[in-house]
């Protein structure tokens, strides 16, 4: 497929029309795609024959990948005789024995379990800082997004939603979807009551302060609270903030090093709660209690329809 309009730069070439066997890329493929009837070894060689790369060369840069990915101790094995991580580091390794310009990884982890996903995202971490090459990772897993990019795009209906740093993204989205898909996060719906330094903003549970609001935002306008779960804080008895809410715990959920909590505000509204765990149980199923949130963790976004 070649583009309808824009240009492909990897960087001050232009790949555009360029045939993808001659743009230098690697791929590393969502089901492994490892050939079964060669080996570990076999499997990261057979790229750099078919670009004519043998002999010598072509032994050293196996062996350079099997160390890379740390799989020299499996080289002589099937991929059948692998697990699903280490078949994965093998399709890793087949990827940059190419020395590519740039890899392209299609969810190359959403096939293994959660403490593999954790490992391999360390590997592949540490592979990058130590390659330097060009990484595009396309995942839908938001957690994997936020702890490897250096910059990430959220994409919707074929079109960048946002474009920045994981931290911009997270903390500054420029929409409500994508405040809402990356990460968890609460809306309150309001009105603007007063723009400044700081925006007051009239909602059904009371009025808020936020510090984080986009540009252009006029008085009287309709508008989104989002308030991220763990910058939500049950407050003891007599505890003052400058944005608080109430509301009756419905649901509890004890997560190990965190509980959340899922309450029902004054006007009906749900919100959702993240506490880190201190050992000691805070709230109770059912109990009313308050809410506090700083303004600077209050992002004013527009109001979606």
């Amino acid at each position: 497929y070649y583009p309808d309009e824009g240009r492909i730069l990897f960087g001050e070439q232009d790949v555009s029309q360029v045939p993808p066997h001659e743009r230098n890329t690697g791929m590393v493929f969502q089901n492994y795609a490892l050939w079964p009837h060669m080996t570990v070894r076999e499997n990261l060689g057979f790229g750099l024959e078919m670009h004519n790369i043998l002999g010598t060369e072509r032994r050293e840069r196996v062996e350079r990948a099997l160390e890379m990915v740390q799989m020299a101790e499996y080289a002589d094995r099937s991929p059948n005789q692998l697990s699903g991580g280490q078949q994965q580091r093998v399709a890793l390794g087949r990827a940059l024995v190419l020395e590519p310009d740039v890899v392209l990884m299609d969810e190359p982890l959403s096939n293994l379990d959660a403490k593999l996903r954790l490992e391999m995202r360390e590997q592949i971490k540490r592979i990058h800082d130590g390659l330097g090459i060009s990484m595009v990772y396309v995942t839908h897993d938001q957690s994997e997004a936020l702890s490897m990019a250096d910059r990430m795009a959220v994409m919707r209906r074929g079109k960048i939603g946002q474009l920045g740093t994981p931290r911009d993204v997270y903390s500054r989205p420029n929409s409500q979807f994508v405040a809402d898909f990356i990460g968890e996060t609460n809306f309150i719906p309001g009105r603007v009551r007063t723009v400044g330094p700081q925006v007051t903003v009239e909602t059904a549970v009371g009025d808020l302060v936020a510090g984080i609001f986009f540009e252009g935002i006029r008085e009287g306008e309709t508008v989104a609270c989002s308030i991220r779960p763990e910058h939500l804080d049950v407050l003891a008895d007599g505890e003052m903030r400058e944005n608080v809410l109430s509301g009756q715990v419905r649901q509890m959920f004890f997560l190990g090093n965190h509980e959340q909590y899922f309450l029902e505000l004054t006007d009906g509204t749900e919100v959702k709660v993240m506490e880190q765990n201190i050992g000691v149980q805070q709230v109770v199923s059912g109990a009313t209690v308050r809410l506090g949130c700083a303004p600077k963790d209050v992002v004013l976004l527009k109001e979606e329809g």
